[in-house]
């Protein structure tokens, strides 16, 4: 059986992984799913919500783990993971990423798609003037994040997101060797009706850095709610090659 850690993306909590994580367990797998600061129940004031709080987190629970992890990040997750890998290869076997921001070293935004809905991303984040942090608009966030989840579902998920998200984590540049995250496994599962992180953006990143399997899910940016049964699957298969 193997020790999944997962990392929530964006304006998200731990809470997102609610209905994954029974279905692991229930197998006989090991979860840890953490609020990164500043997120879920974590109240780290957002003037202290940095990239590198983010990752010292997520580093701590990676080292704490008696045993090598499977570690999953989804959207801006993405970025945590990748940079905890470098700090802690030894701690990681599997790198998953679920719609997730994969970049290579040095880079510090995903790339453009130019056939992406400009409208839709314009209006739903919105920038405190003094750059800080950006807010995710009410009347936006069904259609960006939950289209195929259930009213019930999708109402839950707007009522937990963070009002604020920290705009340093999101901009920070990946410091990234060969030696070390270079070497770890790497899975990416995409979301062929995403609307936040768009397939083109995704295919894009997982060519640029080559993952060693791609897996597909025809799922809006939350299979974690619309699909989750079918998410577990692909992680189960997943932990099942590591043992083949």
């Amino acid at each position: 059986m193997s020790s999944f850690v997962f990392v929530h993306g964006a304006w998200h909590g731990a809470w997102c992984w609610s209905k994954v994580v029974p279905l692991l367990e229930a197998k006989g797998h090991k979860t840890t799913a953490l609020d990164l600061p500043g997120h879920g129940e974590d109240d780290t004031p957002i003037t202290q919500v940095t990239f590198e709080a983010y990752c010292n987190k997520l580093r701590g629970v990676v080292e704490a783990a008696p045993e090598p992890v499977i570690l999953v990040g989804h959207s801006m997750g993405g970025r945590v993971i990748t940079q905890v890998a470098e700090l802690c290869p030894d701690k990681i076997e599997t790198l998953v990423y679920l719609a997730a921001i994969l970049l290579r070293n040095g880079e510090s935004a995903a790339p453009e798609d130019p056939g992406a809905d400009e409208t839709l991303i314009d209006r739903s984040m919105v920038t405190s003037e003094d750059g800080n942090f950006q807010v995710l608009q009410a009347d936006a966030m069904r259609e960006l994040l939950f289209h195929d989840c259930s009213d019930e579902d999708a109402g839950k998920a707007m009522a937990l997101l963070a009002p604020r998200q920290a705009a340093q984590p999101m901009t920070m540049p990946m410091r990234l060797t060969d030696e070390n995250f270079g070497r770890i496994r790497k899975i990416y599962i995409e979301c062929l009706q995403d609307k936040a992180v768009t397939p083109a953006q995704q295919r894009s990143m997982y060519s640029l850095t080559p993952c060693d399997k791609i897996i597909s899910m025809n799922t809006s940016h939350s299979p974690f709610l619309s699909a989750p049964g079918e998410l577990a699957g692909h992680l189960m298969s997943i932990s099942d090659e590591e043992f083949a």
